[in-house]
């Protein structure tokens, strides 16, 4: 049980105790196909017992250091911490975790919400929201459709190793260790990043491995697709090449994937991306194509989807399709309702519930993201939706004082791990015509813990927010990474 007195002084509402406002109707049930998924090989009840093996999973983790493990184990450990574990024992897990970060949310509620000062304890047989079981993914292994690589020193100590991190910047310890034996990772971008370190290797260029110690050579993307086409992205430092110098790199990397030994990846689209940044989109530093087709396409609940290089797009696509399909059922968007998808990338989940409303209103930082969601509702012939690029923050309050109140708002938010800005929590928690809010996190420990806080606390003027609690309904947790303790939570807020 958190500390009321910690509580509020970390997340700063001091308002008068009431009654917790939650509904003590049974919460609709979802459809019998949706629970059907969940169920499928009856993984786990809405209830599970404590997995026996979590504390040993656990142990594991902290000793992963240990020198008598290999270094493929050892970065396994990392990356993906519940490789050992067969995939119904890694669902009990995850069930676990996630009703654990349920009931903190209802006990965090609970002190905001208290009677007469004193804090009620969660039920401990259960939630007052309707936690839902886990639905699986559809696929175990190799299921990720982006990676992206490193390169550093490797276990040798070769500077042009290709792979990911064991090791922290912070005690200078960091190795680069190639991971084609991961189990998330596909064979075909394991392919590719072997032969990136093949480049590598023959390159007269340096990598770049601290930026103020010079070198060039950085990252690489793989996207791929259901359809087997293969997107590389590789990042380069220019540091102080003239243009003449940077398009030989350019060339040289580009023969090598079309006639030299990277030919036998058969990659449908080679990107270059000069950078000086850890991060750089493509307004920053515009990703250059040196061949193939300058896009990826994916078939997804009968959409043909378009995205760019810069775009975000679930990794795990099958699980995809069961995530939005939940999105879907629980959000109950119908004919008299706008859906309004903030953070909403590709467009995806707008896209695919248009028929059933009125208008779609989707917001999204990456212009390339936007642009992708424009060409697919044209490319399908979806005419009731308007996407909007920029940040949440600025565009939400005006787009929403733009509507009429006659229409009510059903809103989908899928922010990033760093959650939503307050100024968006502000918008939606003031707009009375929202009454149904649909939250996608794939941390919701982390920030958005914050976020579901001030949606559901007492109204607060000091940080302006004036309209009525939401009421968290009920939770499905949505596993899109197998092998690794991260799931999706979809969680339903009414009021």
């Amino acid at each position: 049980m958190p500390n009321p007195r910690l509580l509020l002084s970390r997340v700063g509402f001091f308002s008068n105790p009431r009654l917790l406002p939650w509904d003590t109707a049974k919460p609709p049930d979802l459809s019998q196909s949706f629970l059907g998924r969940a169920h499928e090989g009856n993984f786990t009840g809405v209830i599970v017992t404590k997995h026996p093996r979590q504390h040993k999973y656990q142990k594991k983790q902290r000793h992963f250091i240990s020198l008598h493990d290999s270094w493929q184990e050892r970065l396994a450990d990392v990356v993906t911490p519940l490789w050992r574990l067969s995939y119904e024992e890694q669902l009990k897990v995850k069930f676990e975790a996630q009703k654990k970060i349920v009931q903190t949310l209802e006990s965090y509620l609970q002190v905001l919400h208290g009677v007469s000062g004193t804090v009620a304890a969660p039920h401990s047989e259960g939630l007052h929201c309707h936690l839902h079981p886990i639905i699986p993914s559809p696929i175990i292994d190799g299921y990720r459709n982006k990676s992206t690589f490193s390169v550093n020193r490797g276990p040798d100590g070769n500077p042009k190793t290709v792979g990911y991190y064991l090791g922290t910047w912070r005690d200078g310890n960091i190795v680069c260790v190639p991971c084609s034996h991961l189990k998330n990772i596909p064979e075909k971008h394991s392919q590719v990043a072997q032969y990136y370190e093949v480049f590598l290797r023959q390159s007269s260029v340096e990598p770049c491995l601290l930026f103020h110690e010079g070198g060039h050579w950085r990252e690489l993307t793989v996207r791929t697709n259901s359809q087997g086409h293969t997107m590389a992205i590789i990042t380069f430092h220019p540091q102080g090449l003239s243009q003449e110098e940077l398009c030989a790199q350019k060339v040289t990397l580009k023969d090598f994937f079309t006639q030299g030994p990277g030919a036998v990846c058969e990659l449908t689209s080679l990107y270059f991306q000069e950078s000086t940044m850890t991060r750089c989109s493509h307004q920053q530093s515009p990703y250059q194509l040196l061949f193939g087709e300058p896009h990826i396409f994916e078939d997804l609940l009968g959409l043909k989807i378009r995205i760019s290089p810069d775009a975000f797009f679930q990794i795990n696509t099958a699980g995809a399709e069961l995530l939005y399909q939940t999105i879907g059922e629980l959000s109950g968007v119908n004919s008299n309702s706008i859906l309004l998808d903030i953070c909403c990338g590709t467009g995806v989940i707008g896209l695919s519930l248009a028929q059933c409303a009125s208008q779609v209103l989707g917001v999204e930082l990456v212009e390339q993201a936007v642009d992708d969601a424009r060409w697919t509702a044209a490319f399908n012939g979806v005419t009731n939706c308007e996407f909007h690029a920029g940040r949440a923050e600025k565009i939400l309050p005006q787009l929403l004082r733009s509507q009429k109140d006659e229409k009510l708002i059903v809103a989908v938010v899928n922010p990033a791990r760093a959650g939503l800005h307050h100024q968006v929590v502000q918008a939606i928690r003031n707009c009375g015509a929202i009454r149904t809010l649909v939250f996608v996190s794939c941390k919701p420990h982390g920030e958005s813990m914050r976020n579901f806080i001030e949606l559901c606390c007492p109204p607060n003027s000091a940080k302006k927010l004036l309209g009525e609690p939401f009421v968290l309904r009920q939770a499905v947790p949505v596993d899109l990474f197998p092998h690794t303790p991260h799931c999706e939570l979809v969680l339903l807020f009414t009021r």
